[in-house]
């Protein structure tokens, strides 16, 4: 399933919706206004949350966690050092380590386990300004998948200002 996705949060209190490719809308991505770190929740269309996104402060390298049931899903980092591509890693809970590789900038890179491609994301697939697509593989979590794409851009974006 192909997503759209606005690029860039700009503000901790942003809300936007997620949509499919038939411009319905899937997701929404709720920026919590008023806590001590960066946090954003991720609901399904009716309201009930699916995950919840939080900025780690003490790491040595920009984290993002996406918790689930209270629980730690994914941890999202930045690679230390990355010479030919940009790369960032995804510690999935009970399944391992994905990595995030291409340019991540642009947003044309792909997410990947080993060898098989779970998520492509591009720019290229919308013509819509400030807007990146998430093409998520058969069988893959969507709301984790693009939950993850919301982490590096947010990554990415934190790059730019600091």
């Amino acid at each position: 399933m192909r997503y759209l996705v606005r690029e860039r949060l700009f503000s901790i209190s942003d809300d936007f919706w997620v949509t499919d490719e038939r411009g319905d809308k899937v997701f929404l991505v709720d920026g919590k206004a008023l806590r001590l770190r960066e946090t954003f929740e991720l609901k399904d269309a009716s309201g009930a949350i699916l995950a919840t996104i939080r900025k780690r402060f003490l790491s040595f390298t920009d984290t993002l966690d996406i918790e689930h049931d209270g629980e730690v899903a994914a941890t999202v980092h930045r690679a230390v050092f990355s010479l030919l591509h940009h790369r960032a890693y995804i510690d999935v809970a009970g399944r391992g380590r994905l990595e995030a590789v291409g340019n991540i900038i642009d947003k044309n890179f792909e997410i990947r386990d080993g060898d098989q491609v779970v998520a492509e994301v591009s720019r290229s697939w919308f013509r819509m300004r400030d807007t990146y697509g998430v093409d998520v593989a058969p069988g893959e979590n969507d709301a984790l998948i693009i939950c993850i794409a919301i982490c590096l851009d947010r990554i990415h974006h934190d790059g730019e200002r600091g």
